[in-house]
């Protein structure tokens, strides 16, 4: 039987560069998106292996609870996390529910369809997960005049980030791997959906991020950030966490006592 994954938000971008690159190693594939005509696209263009298009969209209840179901009763191998929605703008100026839309794309819907394939996964003692994040993630100490804020989405990316690294802890040594890929800005068509022309930037382009991605799992990462070259960068990221974490105590911090 072939191996089988599913591919949220994969009728463009960085989404169907997994896709197409998991169809290329044999894969057969769950492909989701809102857009019918693009899944039947691929579809078509991938008779060499099996594919079922999955309309769904994932700012909704419905959406999240049908993906969720498949990953529930299909024998997955893969799962790649990876629709998304931006809105940049003040918070202020965040429509509720544009805000609500970033929350349940970014947010519930890796959540509730991770919950949902980890079991199935744990009791074939093999699986991997992948859920795409963004460099954007770690952007949350920089100053204001750096633009545009981001808030609710740095806010997602930062909660997929730990989400990942503490379900990897969680499920060391069942033969499931988590990882979550970071990318920074990636050729596609995600930013001109919110109306913001990169063209004039230097841009990765999403094959290079799925090849990151896979290479990382080989490595063993995480944590995989495409386009950032010394690891270590990372590592003493993570560190300062664990120290910051590690340093806290039940008596009130000196600073905070008034005379």
């Amino acid at each position: 039987m072939s191996d089988l994954a599913l591919v949220t938000g994969a009728t463009s971008g960085i989404g169907r560069a997994f896709a197409e690159r998991l169809a290329a190693d044999g894969y057969d594939l769950i492909i989701t998106g809102r857009r019918r005509e693009r899944l039947d696209e691929f579809v078509a263009a991938h008779p060499e292996v099996k594919v079922r298009p999955v309309v769904a969209d994932l700012s909704t209840d419905a959406g999240i609870d049908e993906v969720a179901e498949i990953c529930a009763t299909e024998p997955l191998t893969m799962l790649v996390n990876n629709a998304g929605v931006a809105h940049y703008m003040p918070l202020a100026d965040l429509p509720a529910e544009k805000a609500r839309e970033i929350v349940k794309v970014k947010v519930l819907a890796p959540t509730m369809i991770t919950r949902a394939a980890v079991p199935g996964m744990l009791e074939r003692h093999q699986g991997t997960i992948v859920n795409v994040a963004g460099m954007i993630a770690f952007s949350g100490p920089a100053p204001s005049e750096v633009m545009p804020r981001r808030v609710v989405y740095g806010g997602t990316l930062a909660y997929l980030v730990t989400m990942s690294q503490t379900l990897s802890a969680e499920l060391e040594g069942t033969g499931v791997r988590v990882q979550v890929v970071c990318p920074g800005v990636v050729a596609t068509e995600f930013h001109e959906r919110q109306g913001l022309d990169l063209s004039f930037l230097p841009r990765m382009s999403a094959p290079d991020v799925v090849t990151a991605s896979l290479r990382g799992l080989e490595l063993g990462e995480v944590v995989c950030a495409p386009g950032v070259e010394d690891p270590t960068l990372l590592d003493r990221v993570f560190a300062a966490e664990l120290a910051a974490f590690g340093g806290q105590s039940t008596e009130l911090a000196t600073r905070y006592r008034t005379n």
